[in-house]
């Protein structure tokens, strides 16, 4: 059965075309990017079933296609407050080992080529790591500056253990 939201599949990309590639977008007035080798697709929003005892930032699970997604809301997950979710709330969805995973942004910007020299290395803070952990660097692109995030590294270990536990729930 064929979805009617739009999606965006890049399943079928050549490495070589999407090296140095990323899906940018925005939470509140900032940007991100996530490489688009991490992104499986991107879909509008829909509804969401909520999975009980399940951390703030993960908002449920969608069924895409017969397979079961848990969300994380990258707003709650970064420490911004809530926002209702609206016509350009967007699910990029990626895959992480062996689990896909959504992550719910509030509009995907574009897919962008940043070079390797437009990137610098993460901000530090005084003990020497990353003042976030998921953050792979800052780009610039034009005149915006791009936060540059591995969707690996949003939820740790446990967290994710937490997140596909609830699953098995289900």
């Amino acid at each position: 059965m064929e979805d009617t939201i739009d999606t965006i599949d890049f399943l079928e990309e050549d490495n070589q075309e999407i090296e140095g590639k990323y899906l940018t977008f925005w939470l509140e007035s900032q940007l991100f990017g996530v490489p688009i080798s991490d992104v499986v697709q991107i879909i509008g929003m829909q509804e969401i079933t909520p999975v009980p005892d399940s951390p703030a930032y993960a908002k449920g699970v969608i069924n895409l296609r017969g397979n079961i997604i848990p969300l994380i809301d990258i707003r709650l997950r970064f420490g911004k407050p809530s926002l209702e979710y609206g016509e350009r709330t967007c699910i990029i969805v990626t895959k992480l080992e062996e689990n896909y995973i959504g992550f719910l942004v509030d509009s995907v910007n574009e897919v962008s080529v940043i070079e390797d020299e437009n990137i610098s290395a993460p901000p530090v803070v005084v003990s020497g790591h990353s003042a976030n952990a998921y953050l792979t660097g800052v780009g610039k692109l034009h005149d915006k500056v791009v936060l540059l995030v591995d969707p690996k590294k949003i939820l740790n270990n446990e967290e994710m253990q937490q997140v596909t536990q609830a699953l098995d729930h289900l």
